[in-house]
């Protein structure tokens, strides 16, 4: 096929196709003639993808627009069922399996307690494998519907080529964890269906970028707090976010030892984990047998003063020092990367940012040069607890949208495998 500048005309197709479908998606229903101008199409080229999205099943018409002024214009959306994605979290206390369609409507899901085992590696490939095969059991999803699952998972995630996706992650324990090739080898898919990991801290970005608070701006940085503390840096340069690892910025020099083993790490302070610890060393008394997100709520309902009660004055001290170490990280972001927005997103980021966000962005901009500070908006993130588990699922499907709406498919002569096949007919695997 002839090569245009580099790129075949199949090329451009898929990257036209791509460009119709993701902008359906974030800014959708919307007509051929608004599409145009929307993906720098020309109305000929905006015409042949639409006809062939819709020859494909992918996209449908969704009512008309401007009736009353002139010429009607029909309104073309993204089909919700034309496709099925799955995301998993692989976070603190539990993993999350969640099975969507293409509209991100959840259609089943389960969760799964790491419990005493923590981090152990072949609990957690069990837990994200069995949760696969239920959700996809409980909807009778057969092979071809599915696009791809996506994992978030906390740590550096390397591309190790033939080995897949390697997960370092210091604080979990997990040194160069093929889990990748792990997830494959419990048979749960046929070996077609793509699975995309990350960290955690990427996944919520993406989710809060494409629909939740960041939508529309340009750069951002989204932070995931959980046990522990992660960022993910959202510019023109990295559309797609970039994950760091703001949770082991050091805020105190020779300060409490993190779970990574340094001394004086912003998780140390700011992450749940520690937060508890810190608020049992200082005399705090969460109830008998309380895990961690218990723990945390009865930490923040002690700090406020409620019904004739007093606060308690070392859960509020408590609270003030985070709220102080907090601010103090945010505005190393802030000068780092001079972002419009910063979102605070995880199951502790919502109950933390709900109780004190006042307090850790006065903190923030204090200490944060004027010129950046001027132009920063602090908020809670819009999407929630499952937030990780949705942009988990927006992996696969940005990874659709690049192939321009084509779907994975086995190699010729192959077969699903026995444990898939299970799956589908109900079987135990």
């Amino acid at each position: 096929m002839a090569a245009l500048g580099g790129r075949t005309v199949r090329d451009l197709r898929r990257q036209s196709r791509g460009a119709v479908l993701q902008r359906l998606y974030v800014d959708g229903p919307m007509s051929r003639h608004a599409l145009g101008p929307a993906t720098g199409l020309s109305s000929g080229s905006v015409s042949n993808v639409v006809s062939g999205l819709l020859a494909d099943g992918l996209v449908e018409e969704a009512g008309v627009v401007g009736a009353d002024a002139g010429r009607p214009r029909r309104l073309l959306r993204i089909r919700p069922d034309s496709g099925r994605l799955i995301g998993v979290d692989v976070g603190e206390p539990r993993v999350r399996v969640e099975l969507l369609d293409l509209g991100l409507a959840e259609l089943a899901r389960t969760e799964r307690p790491l419990g005493s085992h923590g981090y152990d590696v072949d609990v957690v490939v069990g837990h994200v494998a069995d949760g696969i095969a239920e959700v996809l059991r409980r909807a009778g999803l057969l092979p071809g519907e599915l696009l791809g699952v996506g994992v978030g998972v906390p740590g550096i995630v390397e591309d190790a080529g033939r080995r897949g996706a390697v997960v370092h992650g210091q604080t979990t324990g997990w040194d160069a964890v093929p889990l990748e090739r792990l997830l494959r080898a419990s048979g749960h898919l046929p070996p077609h269906v793509p699975y995309f990991i990350d960290n955690g801290a990427k996944a919520l970005g993406q989710a809060e970028m494409w629909f939740g608070a960041g939508r529309g701006a340009g750069n951002a940085v989204v932070v995931l707090f959980g046990s522990g503390v992660g960022a993910c840096v959202v510019s023109e340069e990295a559309a797609l976010g970039r994950a760091v690892e703001w949770g082991h910025l050091t805020v105190r020099v020779a300060g409490r030892r993190c779970r990574c083993g340094a001394l004086g790490c912003l998780e140390a302070y700011a992450g749940a984990s520690a937060l508890v610890a810190r608020w049992r060393e200082a005399g705090g008394r969460p109830s008998a047998g309380a895990g961690e997100e218990r723990a945390l709520t009865e930490l923040l309902a002690a700090a406020r003063p409620s019904g004739g009660r007093e606060a308690d004055p070392v859960a509020a001290d408590v609270l003030a020092e985070t709220a102080e170490y907090l601010g103090a990280g945010l505005s190393d972001l802030i000068n780092l990367f001079q972002p419009e927005r910063v979102l605070i997103g995880g199951w502790a980021g919502l109950q933390l940012g709900g109780a004190f966000l006042d307090e850790v962005r006065a903190h923030a901009l204090t200490r944060a040069l004027r010129h950046p500070a001027r132009r920063v908006r602090i908020e809670l993130g819009r999407l929630g607890p499952d937030a990780v588990t949705v942009g988990a699922a927006v992996l696969p499907l940005a990874a659709f949208f690049s192939s321009g709406g084509h779907r994975p498919r086995p190699a010729p002569g192959t077969s699903p495998a026995p444990a898939w096949r299970a799956v589908v007919e109900g079987r135990s695997v």
